[in-house]
């Protein structure tokens, strides 16, 4: 049986997660980034290194797409426009506003490319163990065609509408994400003032009604006062913040919570965490409550 190549776009945190899961689901990933250190580490990974996104093109029928922002977006979208076969299909996973979505979508379309808005629910640290959710809209019958190669990298896939519909679904799980984040380390540096272990902590609280997936994933980090191994930068999640908050007020939607969590973001930037996962939160609260402790 021939091997399929799916390529992949974009080989930063998720996009290097998301190619490692596919090669261990038996794909060939084609893989491009324009920082070449990411293309080393892709090929040492057993992925194929391509030059370009033309070149991703020419050896994929099914391309996956994880990119920093609309401009890198738009200028894929161009090259994969004058360089795909008529039929391709775009798996589109990044955070951004839909009416850049839109565009590419439009320019793709023009030369018989299909362009699905996809993003992901789950940090890199879930997508390297394929524990992601995927938010597909646009055409039906081309997510029907891209299924196989979804369950390579995701735990559940959802269609959940017409295009765009993924990226309002990504904007409300991202609002969780923003909220709970603030709201695990708050709990934490509560735990922490009040003399109790914060391992215990996240072990007990973990285990109960109190929970989330975000206290889950990031208590750990918090626990040890470590943000250095990023599954999501402060930095990156900035665009993501300013994305939800723009779209809420489009819809004229009051998020109270959401802009409450904004500041400590924020202040994580200022102190220097720009580079490191938005656990560092935790590190943000644990100054404004005058915590000190060994690291």
């Amino acid at each position: 049986m021939t091997q399929q190549t799916v390529g992949m776009i974009g080989l930063g945190i998720m996009g290097a997660a998301m190619s490692k899961t596919l090669g261990g689901a038996g794909f060939r990933v084609a893989g491009f980034d324009v920082v070449p250190r990411r293309r080393a580490e892709h090929l040492r990974s057993g992925g194929v290194a391509a030059r370009s996104p033309r070149e991703i093109a020419r050896r994929a029928g099914i391309i996956v797409t994880s990119l920093p922002s609309a401009s890198a977006l738009s200028q894929v979208a161009s090259e994969l426009a004058s360089s795909s076969r008529r039929g391709t299909i775009v798996i589109e996973t990044s955070t951004l506003p839909i009416s850049v979505k839109e565009a590419a979508r439009d320019v793709l379309a023009k030369h018989g490319v299909t362009l699905l808005d996809c993003p992901l629910s789950g940090t890199g640290a879930q997508a390297r163990v394929k524990d992601l959710i995927i938010y597909v809209s646009g055409d039906r019958s081309s997510y029907r065609k891209t299924v196989p190669v979804l369950q390579g990298f995701t735990r559940a896939n959802y269609y959940v509408g017409p295009f765009g519909a993924g990226s309002k679904m990504k904007f409300v799980a991202n609002l969780l994400v923003a909220i709970h984040n603030v709201a695990a380390a708050e709990a934490m540096v509560l735990a922490m003032k009040a003399g109790l272990d914060p391992a215990l902590v996240l072990k007990v609280i973990s285990d109960g009604a109190g929970s989330s997936r975000m206290f889950q994933v990031r208590g750990p980090m918090m626990v040890k006062g470590d943000y250095s191994e990023a599954t999501m930068k402060n930095e990156v999640w900035q665009k993501d913040m300013s994305i939800i908050g723009d779209f809420a007020r489009e819809m004229d939607c009051p998020t109270p919570l959401f802009a409450a969590s904004a500041p400590i973001y924020n202040a994580a930037m200022a102190m220097g965490f720009g580079k490191e996962d938005t656990g560092a939160v935790c590190a943000v609260l644990e100054k404004l409550a005058g915590l000190k402790r060994k690291r």
